[in-house]
């Protein structure tokens, strides 16, 4: 999974370095929460993405605006982005508010508003603003393997 950090005006490329982990969510007989690296996944397991954006630059990156890939084959989890809020994408070009909605016809005729699955989201993006110089900013998500 290719992460990248977006718009950052003003900046060059290796201004921002990005760490991400990849995890699987499980849970202990007790109905803990626990994490483990994720070498591989089954499908119906979750896995959190971590992204953490680190300014090594000696000023402040500007209108940072991280993007986080779902590739096909996962399904975002609904309310799993953090920080709240996110946007998300169908094409990972076009990002709008989550949940992300679209138009349609009825046999009728008539239009109204859908929710879109999260099946069919392909990417969620964050608006994080200036990140100072040598800071740090963390971002994660999770997603269920499916079958396809």
């Amino acid at each position: 999974m290719a992460l990248c950090a977006g718009d950052a005006f003003g900046q060059k490329a290796n201004d921002v370095a990005v760490t991400l982990k990849a995890q699987k969510v499980l849970r202990t007989k007790e109905g803990k929460e626990v994490l483990q690296v994720a070498d591989r996944a089954m499908p119906g397991e979750i896995i959190q993405y971590d992204a953490l954006y680190k300014n090594q630059s000696s000023s402040s990156v500007r209108q940072l605006e991280p993007t986080l890939p779902i590739p096909a084959g996962l399904e975002y989890i609904p309310d799993s982005a953090k920080p709240a809020p996110a946007r998300a994408s169908l094409d990972g070009k076009s990002f709008a508010p989550i949940p992300l909605m679209r138009q349609v016809t009825l046999p009728s005729g008539e239009t109204k508003q859908e929710q879109i699955p999260y099946s069919e989201y392909r990417a969620l993006r964050w608006d994080l603003g200036n990140l100072d110089a040598g800071k740090t900013a963390l971002i994660s998500a999770r997603a269920k393997l499916v079958l396809k």
